[in-house]
């Protein structure tokens, strides 16, 4: 053997400025390389998942009681929507504007007593109740399934959880036991968002050696492949797809630009809001539209104006303890206050909706906003006059649009203080087939791992949430 085929293909790539492309950055590469599908184009549905991280109040939000005793109701009134008979809270009046493009589910549930963040978590992201430990997350499972064809990648995750653990829910960040390759391509930070001057993309994304060099080495890679390797042994075949994948990423400014925020119009951003929620909104349309398949944002509002210190990590915004432990007011303007957080959500979700309906989006995009549980009915003064709410497994609240969902509609009811489901319970599982079904995946079918087969979830979509 020469000195040229000693050289491992990993330490090749590594020569060549590709090998986060190809291994380090799951999901980018190594999900797409059926050539039998490469040229189909972007899978035909896409799904934005807002993760309002800590839980938000389904009490103050959409589920408001306002025949409750007052430390149940609190101090928001429901707002009339565009669709008789549906309220919303005052704070979110560009949504009750639009309630005619979206479906409200009031009956979300966690079956048993999870009432920490990250076994709560856990189940709503694995789209199952008792959730494995090793158990792959909704993005994860379709990058699988139904990987895209067309995007850099077919999972991305806009500001990973960061701070006390508790928030992370474990397999964020590996796929599970499906395997890194299909865990998210990460984006984003405390520091580095779309809502800072400069923001750069995911570094395994920033321009490398496009030389001579490179191509140089790309011409050796294809040399060690030839030697003594079947030209019909498929899984050879399948790494140097990866290869060309990764070279053509390397060295393609197209990945780059759905980050380019800069491309949009200022009026534009200035509409989803300049603080960090608002613009990753921006940005996971310009993902979606450029093919990729699944994209979880960060429900994290920034740090609000009015509140100078103590705002949190990037992963906790809608965890209102209040001044149990130190949070301030939950119905206050600061970084952890429904004051701020509550029109930060209004103005990016409405620009979300409004912007995708107005590119033909809409329809192809299934939108989902909702926390990973809800808060407790009884408001917790604590002696500290800065009120909050506990968490709350038993009932919460979410909205579904686009994706084929019918605007307008209401799921499910609570009881008369939003204690407990009285009507049509939604559970993780219902709500992971309710979303493959959106997105046109059966969700009976098999993935299998280490020889065994399971469904896609176990549980029954909401078809009355559909047209």
């Amino acid at each position: 053997m020469n000195t040229s085929q000693m050289i491992s293909r990993r330490r090749l790539l590594q020569m060549g400025g590709v090998t986060a492309l190809t291994m380090g950055v799951p999901g980018t590469v190594a999900a797409r390389m059926d050539p039998a599908k490469r040229d189909r184009g972007a899978a035909e549905k896409s799904c934005i998942f807002i993760l309002l991280c800590g839980g938000p109040s389904h009490l103050d939000m959409w589920d408001l009681k306002p025949d409750a005793p007052a430390e149940i109701r609190g101090p928001y009134k429901p707002a009339q929507t565009s669709v008789p008979g549906v309220r919303i809270c005052e704070l979110q009046p560009r949504l009750a504007k639009m309630a005619d493009r979206f479906a409200l589910i009031r009956s979300m549930t966690h079956p048993g007593n999870i009432s920490n963040h990250f076994d709560a978590m856990h189940n709503l992201l694995a789209g199952q109740h008792n959730a494995p430990q090793d158990a792959p997350y909704l993005g994860s499972i379709l990058s699988k399934v139904r990987p895209s064809q067309k995007a850099l990648a077919s999972y991305v995750w806009l500001i990973k959880c960061v701070g006390d653990p508790v928030f992370c829910a474990p397999n964020i960040g590996t796929g599970g036991n499906l395997g890194s390759f299909y865990a998210p391509l990460f984006a984003g930070d405390a520091n580095n968002n779309p809502a800072k001057p400069n923001f750069k993309p995911p570094e395994a994304l920033l321009p490398v050696d496009t030389s001579d060099r490179l191509n140089a080495r790309s011409q050796l890679l294809t040399s060690l492949n030839r030697g003594g390797r079947s030209e019909s042994d498929a899984g050879q075949q399948s790494w140097r797809d990866v290869q060309r994948r990764g070279f053509e990423i390397a060295t393609s400014d197209g990945p780059r630009e759905a980050f380019n925020l800069e491309r949009e119009d200022v009026r534009l951003r200035d509409r989803y809001g300049r603080n960090p929620l608002g613009q990753n909104l921006l940005l996971a349309r310009r993902l979606v539209e450029s093919g990729v398949g699944f994209v979880t944002v960060n429900g994290w509002t920034g740090p609000s104006p009015s509140q100078t210190q103590n705002n949190g990590p990037p992963s906790s915004s809608w965890d209102m303890h209040g001044g149990e432990m130190g949070m301030g007011n939950a119905f206050g303007t600061g970084s952890y206050g429904m004051g701020w957080c509550q029109p930060v959500l209004d103005a990016g979700l409405s620009a979300l909706l409004e912007d995708l309906g107005d590119r033909g989006l809409l329809e192809s995009t299934l939108v989902v906003v909702m926390g990973e549980f809800g808060r407790t009915p009884r408001i917790n003064q604590n002696g500290s006059g800065t009120p909050g709410r506990q968490h709350w497994p038993a009932a919460y609240s979410a909205i579904l649009a686009g994706g084929g969902i019918k605007g307008g509609a209401v799921y499910g009811e609570t009881d008369k203080i939003g204690a407990s489901v009285k009507d049509r319970p939604v559970r993780p599982q219902d709500l992971s087939a309710t979303i493959f079904h959106a997105l046109d995946v059966p969700y009976e079918s098999k993935v299998t791992k280490d020889g065994l087969s399971k469904p896609l979830s176990t549980g029954t979509p909401v078809l009355d949430l559909f047209e």
